[in-house]
């Protein structure tokens, strides 16, 4: 092994000032040394990986927020997802080049941890930890949705809407959904390689469900139902887009698989990219077919809303209604799944650094799971689908992803400065222009949510503020480190270190 170059940087800072601590940095040689040595297990190839990000993203924002959406833009809601998707690949292609510098669990909480300093690192993890776990309870509401969708097609009984409806919808406590946090749980205790297959099988059927869909629901095709394209204006679209946002998470649940992948390096970056276009595509495919099958003005009110347009545009008897709503109890199951999995990597992650417990970094010998990680999450998430509603639930998570893909745009600009010789095994096209369009975008669509969503967000934020004082600051690591006068892996370079 060749000896690494010791370096001093001046702005690293020791651990005794409060303002180096706030700005102390983990070097890109320290987080992939870490993935290195990573005690999870490397199971998951190119195909496994993009099926990841396909599971964490596919059936979200259509199975589950598209009765919500089509309301708030009317047919523009087509644009919406193209504004969304857009928006999304910017801040996917900055992915890709740090997931092939940084192959490890953290995602862009480590990506900030190695240019914006620990306090925006933490901010950032935090924000993942409001994205992920609060995006699995509202795909796991919508999932109970669909249950009951099915039963009543294929044998007329439903479960009463006290237990299974979501708070603020006639419903008190939603067993369903917490239902499949809990059977999502059971499934990651065995291992990612189980869980990969689980989610491969289910990714196939989720995409034989939609085609099905669209190729029944052109049957009622109806061009007169895109006229106006904006009755609710510009506004009305971007208010869409914000809103679906959350559908478009899967490509950074992927990244969160960095220390499971075999050649993280070569596979991370294509399976980002290669899911997020797939992904978008079927969306606009999807979304174009419900609108011209349904008028926009119906959506409103409905909760299995691809169901119910196979309903009314092929009659309530058909066979149709009943496969999709199979296919979309599957998808769903899939995005609990996959979506949970990259919420457990990130505080696994978080914990390794010392900002959150030791526990949540301990791994089970036998099956390389973080087992207590695993269960504390799936129990939060789990009270969290059966007492919040849906739509708070969709919002709070749009301005969460948002918010992070900011980051890792501006990551991608500083590490491109800091570290213009690091081995890069994918580029992003144009730097730093559209790193910087990627936050532009993501800036305009923050700015398209309600005050009350910045209410709860900046509440969120607060929250967290106070556990990192309380906390992570005094348990960090790399502060403890950087105190001691240790040497610390906190160069831009990998196989670089520093001193403080």
């Amino acid at each position: 092994m060749e000896t690494e170059t010791v370096r001093t940087r001046p702005d690293v800072g020791r651990g005794g000032g409060r303002a180096a601590r706030l700005t102390r940095r983990q070097g890109v040689g320290s987080l992939v040394a870490e993935a290195a040595g990573s005690p999870l297990r490397r199971t998951m190839g190119v195909g496994q990986l993009t099926l990841l990000s396909v599971g964490a993203t596919l059936g979200t924002g259509i199975f589950v927020v598209l009765g919500q959406a089509v309301p708030e833009a009317g047919p523009a809601i087509v644009v919406s997802f193209v504004l969304a998707g857009v928006t999304a690949l910017f801040s996917a292609l900055s992915y890709a080049e740090l997931a092939g510098m940084i192959p490890g669990s953290g995602s862009s909480y480590s990506y900030a941890y190695a240019t914006l300093g620990e306090l925006v690192a933490w901010v950032c993890g935090w924000c993942l930890i409001l994205e992920y776990g609060v995006s699995v309870a509202a795909v796991a509401v919508g999932w109970g949705q669909y249950v009951n969708e099915l039963l009543d097609l294929t044998v007329g009984v439903t479960l009463p809407d006290t237990l299974s409806a979501p708070p603020g919808a006639g419903g008190v406590l939603n067993i369903p959904a917490a239902a499949i946090v809990v059977l999502a749980m059971v499934v990651l205790l065995r291992g990612a390689k189980e869980s990969a297959v689980a989610n491969t099988v289910m990714v196939g059927v989720k995409i034989a469900a939609l085609v099905m869909f669209c190729a029944v629901a052109f049957t009622a095709f109806r061009a007169g139902n895109f006229t106006p394209l904006f009755p609710l204006g510009t506004a009305g679209m971007s208010a869409g887009a914000a809103s679906l946002f959350f559908s478009y998470i899967g490509f950074d649940a992927a990244s969160t698989a960095g220390e499971e992948a075999k050649n993280p390096q070569r596979d991370l970056p294509r399976a980002i990219i290669l899911s997020l276009v797939l992904v978008t595509a079927l969306y606009v495919l999807v979304a174009v077919a419900a609108l011209g099958a349904m008028p926009w003005k119906r959506f409103e009110g409905t909760e299995a809303t691809l169901s119910e347009v196979l309903v009314q545009s092929v009659g309530g008897g058909s066979l149709w209604p009943i496969l999709l709503s199979v296919g979309a109890v599957v998808a769903t199951t899939s995005v609990v799944l996959t979506v949970q999995y990259g919420q457990i990597r990130i505080l696994f992650a978080m914990s390794r650094d010392g900002l959150v417990p030791p526990l949540f970094s301990k791994v089970h010998p036998t099956t390389g799971v973080p087992r207590a990680n695993t269960v504390i999450v799936s129990t939060f998430i789990a009270v969290l689908a059966a007492l919040v509603p849906l739509g708070a639930l969709a919002d709070a998570t749009s301005i969460g992803t948002l918010f992070a893909f900011m980051l890792v745009n501006l990551a991608v600009v500083l590490l491109r400065r800091r570290s213009p010789e690091a081995p890069r095994s994918f580029r992003v096209p144009f730097s730093p222009v559209t790193p910087i369009l990627g936050v532009g975008f993501c800036v305009y669509m923050l700015f398209s949510l309600g005050p009350d969503t910045w209410a709860a967000f900046g509440g969120w934020m607060a929250v967290g503020l106070v556990i990192y004082w309380l906390y992570g600051i005094k348990h960090s690591k790399l502060g403890d480190r950087l105190g001691s006068g240790d040497k610390v892996g906190s160069g831009d370079k990998p196989g670089d270190k520093e001193t403080a």
